[in-house]
């Protein structure tokens, strides 16, 4: 498989190099695996500290910045970084008024979230913690106890991010987080297997003509495989999967996210049939994002994510927001 890379040993830190050079707004510690806003500690705001492995981007070091996450820990391709990395990302952005971690219910992710959260309430940090787990595709799967934690992070880390901009204190800040997972569902389908740097071809099989539906984002198994459908029986299937396991009562947002291989020309118009979908079930739609927001390096595929929201989450995640992978109002 042909990648723009030098060798694989050293993806995440020329990857982080090169965040460094296009965004100094944001202090990037190559050595220690760390990206903060340039502006943190920021006096009376909680601040927001999020991570996991890499290959996912723009989650998470690309949205951290005014609006969003206040700092990010990367880990090597689809691994967890380590409590080392959060306890440091804690400590540079905590200002006294606590800090929050988002953690994607990953097994690995989990563990060292927690083991951080220890190490930093013994140098006087507090910390709360919030887990993402949001997929309705299966559980217990193959890195996780549980539901996966995917697109609704985008979701967590957007809202909860404007609550604490605007200098809301942390209790509220992680109860619109917990808020913001629980009322968030998503499905995904692989048209193709991923490719990691380490591997240098497919992860997986999937022959061509089929695909996976209620694949993760590191390419764990979804629930069964079909030959290949068209995207508006793929968008039927997604949003049946999520209307399943829970039925709005107010307007959704709709993330509509590319799995990192996946043009935006088809990503719009797979948006276009969950859009069509959505309006014969009879949910409303408060708004919508359409691009490549939480990837799985080269997988060719698309994941879906319900949000209800009221009144309160709407207005955050309508709030400005400005970082390298998602920005307006600013």
């Amino acid at each position: 498989m042909k990648m723009l890379i030098n060798v694989p040993e050293t993806v995440v830190a020329d990857a982080l190099r090169g965040m460094a050079a296009a965004h100094p707004e944001l202090a990037v510690d190559v050595e220690n695996r760390v990206i903060v806003r340039r502006d943190a500690p920021l006096v009376g705001k909680v601040g927001l500290v999020s991570g996991g492995g890499s290959g996912h981007e723009p989650l998470h070091g690309g949205f951290v910045g005014p609006g969003m996450l206040s700092a990010a820990c990367p880990g090597e391709v689809f691994t967890s970084p380590v409590p080392d990395q959060m306890v440091r990302a804690a400590a540079a952005v905590d200002s006294g008024a606590g800090v929050l971690f988002v953690v994607k219910n990953y097994t690995g992710d989990v563990l060292n979230f927690d083991m951080a959260a220890e190490l930093a309430e013994d140098e006087g940090i507090q910390v709360a913690k919030v887990l993402v787990d949001d997929d309705v595709a299966v559980t217990d799967s193959l890195y996780t106890a549980g539901r996966r934690g995917t697109g609704a992070t985008l979701f967590v880390e957007k809202i909860a991010g404007a609550a604490a901009e605007e200098g809301q204190p942390l209790e509220r800040v992680e109860a619109l987080a917990r808020q913001v997972n629980e009322n968030s569902r998503s499905f995904g389908v692989a048209l193709t297997a991923v490719t990691t740097p380490a591997k240098g071809s497919p992860t997986f099989d999937l022959p061509a003509g089929e695909l996976e539906l209620g694949i993760g984002i590191h390419g764990e198994p979804g629930r069964e495989r079909r030959p290949m459908m068209t995207s508006g029986e793929i968008a039927e299937a997604a949003v049946d999967a999520i209307l399943a396991d829970i039925t709005p009562r107010n307007p959704v947002l709709v993330l509509v996210n590319g799995m990192g291989a996946t043009p935006l020309l088809e990503l719009y118009g797979f948006n276009a049939e969950v859009q069509r979908v959505l309006g014969e079930r009879g949910v409303p739609v408060a708004r919508v994002l359409v691009g490549n927001y939480v990837t799985s390096l080269d997988m060719a595929g698309a994941s879906v994510t319900l949000c209800q929201v009221d009144e309160e989450t709407l207005r955050l995640w309508d709030a400005p927001v400005r970082t390298p992978g998602l920005r307006w109002g600013m």
